[in-house]
């Protein structure tokens, strides 16, 4: 897997202090996507194990409140990123929020996706809208997107939605 860019602190993708990890590679290919770089596979660095270190030392920061996973589209690197938040999360207890282009119901569908979603507790979902761009919504870019309480709406077997 690649990654475009780690951040150690972020304050726009997820409430608090967060540190984000953007991962490359994306075939949605959404009209005025705000990281179109990060839609070829080939961008950005390759993720090594040093990278995950880095990564839980950031979250084990007392400001930092989770880890922001976003892309690209985490979901088309599943595999990976599977094993990349199990280790994390082997040394973090704190929340993970994921951005996707997928919604949650084409997610659960497919295995892969849904045992990388269940490592997560907020996903932010659905395609970016040109049509539907809200400057006003929090973490989101268009109206049609969805901030979902993953855990709940696993157990619930319905979409939970956060109020945020």
């Amino acid at each position: 897997m690649r990654y475009g860019q780690i951040r150690k602190y972020d304050v726009a993708n997820g409430p608090g202090i967060r540190s984000t990890i953007f991962v490359t590679g994306c075939t949605r290919n959404c009209k005025n996507c705000f990281n179109e770089e990060y839609q070829d596979f080939n961008f950005g660095d390759i993720w090594t194990d040093k990278e995950t270190k880095e990564i839980i030392d950031y979250l084990k920061l007392e400001e930092v409140k989770g880890l922001t996973v976003l892309g690209g589209e985490p979901f088309q690197n599943e595999i990976d990123l599977y094993k990349i938040i199990k280790n994390i999360k082997k040394e973090i207890t704190k929340d993970i929020w994921i951005f996707s282009g997928y919604t949650f119901d084409e997610l659960i569908k497919d295995d892969n996706k849904k045992k990388l979603l269940e490592l997560c507790d907020v996903l932010v979902d659905g395609p970016f809208v040109e049509e539907l761009k809200d400057l006003k919504l929090k973490f989101r870019g268009s109206s049609n997107q969805r901030i979902i309480d993953i855990q709940k709406s696993l157990k619930e077997d319905r979409v939970v939605e956060l109020n945020i």
